[in-house]
């Protein structure tokens, strides 16, 4: 279910966080268009934090430590890399409102990045929300192989470690479904949500 929103073309902190607590979260047709809607699907991708599946190939990625990982070191840098248009993603749903507001949210501290670099560049990322014990996890970009592969894999890892109950994908994709990703109906995914935001659990140190 969608329903537009445009007064001012801005979105409001609170109102995107009150959003995200009701299972719900904002998108845009394109880059180009001001206007933002709010999607709140029938069925809801996540990936079950007990069930994490690194695939063997990563894995031996991994122990190559080939990227320097890190988090909310360049979050801006992170999110204009979701958004840029790539072989894979020729439009993309994050626009100037969005931009600017999950910027805002990472000034408050509810949004955070994953970050791989290589050489002293940003070769991929990915970022999202943090509420309660719930990240929500928003777009990743990939400028080296594996690059955003190994950011999910970290950030499964810190969410586990510091008492997160749900990761949030919004939707699957085969690629999700590689790691575990499934779908849930949106009755049993709020029941998720309800109980991942008791209580608080810190993203940052």
């Amino acid at each position: 279910m969608t329903r537009p929103y445009a007064p001012g073309y801005r979105i409001p902190p609170d109102l995107l966080l009150k959003a995200y607590a009701s299972g719900v979260f904002p998108m845009a047709e394109s880059a180009n268009d001001p206007e933002v809607f709010w999607v709140r699907p029938e069925t809801r991708g996540i990936i079950p934090l007990n069930a994490f599946h690194i695939p063997k190939s990563l894995r031996k990625t991994i122990r190559q430590h080939r990227f320097d990982v890190r988090f909310d070191t360049d979050f801006a840098g992170v999110i204009d890399g979701c958004a840029e248009h790539c072989a894979e993603r020729e439009t993309t749903w994050i626009n100037a409102p969005i931009r600017e507001a999950y910027i805002r949210l990472f000034e408050l501290g509810h949004c955070h990045s994953v970050e791989a670099w290589h050489d002293g560049r940003l070769v991929g990322g990915l970022y999202g929300v943090s509420l309660g014990r719930v990240f929500f996890g928003e777009s990743m970009f990939s400028r080296e192989t594996d690059s955003s592969k190994v950011c999910l894999v970290h950030l499964v890892g810190r969410l586990n470690e510091r008492g997160f109950a749900l990761l949030d994908t919004q939707f699957t994709t085969e690629h999700l479904k590689r790691f575990g990703a499934i779908d849930v109906p949106r009755a049993k995914y709020e029941r998720l949500l309800e109980d991942g935001l008791q209580g608080n659990a810190q993203f940052a140190p």
